[in-house]
């Protein structure tokens, strides 16, 4: 009998380390975005600009570069009324194939032209793994469009490249799979991640999309990864960029990236929703207002 219960015994211990080891290993771990997994904002590093950490950055520039004069001249109105960031696309994904699909490595030419001319970083698209190499040559932040948050095979190679990422969510992406989507590139080694909230697609039919504000709330709260806002794409027509980008900052937004081009009305891509440089200053003005005000709330 004793001996028997000695047996009993161990093996009763056996299976109890066995099950705890089992339940360690099924234990789920904290995501790389997570807060579980770094408590404090990650500042994003683009040339010396800082997105991230407090501060309340501003991208702009034109839809897409369509020729040396057109990005030039916007690429100087942007640096003048304070932008921080240039951004501009070199390869377009367009619902026709008909559309201009943009001008490929001739852009990304005029991009670093704009980036001597104004000493702005500079943000572009990256559509295919194959040209992910070029387009790091160029860009100082790699954006990820909407249509590509979950190309997870893209997402898998920027994981591996030393350039800060700019995703976009996507037009049906919950805020989890948008967070999973960026997971696969924090997985990869690249922890250098901007999200990017640009509207959703809902049952709405006045504005293009339904700019989701509230995503910025709960980002902030479940990810260190710093959260800017595109109104431009969000709504489709420049009357209402000005006051969606006042209510981004108003969120907690760390920025945001607006269209701007000097003719909107010749733009060869989206220049309803593009502002004026007239239009841009007056933008930037009630946003430099604004941040003031923020930060004296965040000194409170």
């Amino acid at each position: 009998m004793a001996l028997a219960s000695k047996m009993e015994s161990k093996v009763a211990a056996v299976e109890a380390v066995t099950a705890g080891a089992v339940a360690q290993r099924l234990k789920p771990q904290a995501l790389l975005v997570s807060r579980e997994a770094k408590s404090e904002d990650t500042v994003v590093h683009a040339g010396a600009v800082s997105v991230g950490g407090g501060s309340f950055t501003v991208i702009a520039g034109p839809c897409s570069v369509e020729n040396a004069e057109q990005m030039l001249c916007t690429a100087q109105w942007a640096k003048r009324y304070g932008a921080a960031i240039l951004r501009g696309g070199a390869y377009k994904p367009r619902t026709s194939p008909y559309s201009f699909q943009g001008l490929g490595q001739e852009g990304l030419e005029l991009l670093a032209q704009a980036r001597r001319l104004t000493g702005l970083p500079v943000v572009t698209e990256v559509m295919d793994t194959s040209d992910i190499e070029l387009v790091a040559q160029y860009a100082d932040v790699i954006q990820v469009g909407a249509r590509n948050v979950q190309n997870f095979s893209l997402l898998r190679k920027l994981g591996q490249v030393r350039r800060p990422i700019l995703m976009k969510r996507g037009l049906m992406t919950t805020i989890k799979e948008f967070l999973m989507a960026a997971e696969y590139i924090l997985a990869g080694g690249n922890d250098q991640v901007i999200l990017c909230e640009r509207g959703i697609r809902t049952f709405e039919t006045a504005t293009r999309n339904t700019l989701d504000l509230s995503a910025v709330c709960v980002l902030k709260e479940m990810t260190h990864l710093p959260v800017v806002v595109d109104p431009s794409h969000a709504v489709g027509n420049r009357r209402y960029v000005k006051p969606l980008a006042r209510a981004s900052l108003a969120v907690g937004a760390d920025g945001i990236m607006v269209e701007m081009h000097c003719t909107p009305e010749k733009a060869l891509c989206d220049g309803d929703q593009s502002l004026t440089p007239k239009e841009f200053s007056a933008m930037m003005e009630e946003l430099k207002a604004m941040t003031a005000l923020r930060q004296g709330w965040l000194a409170c």
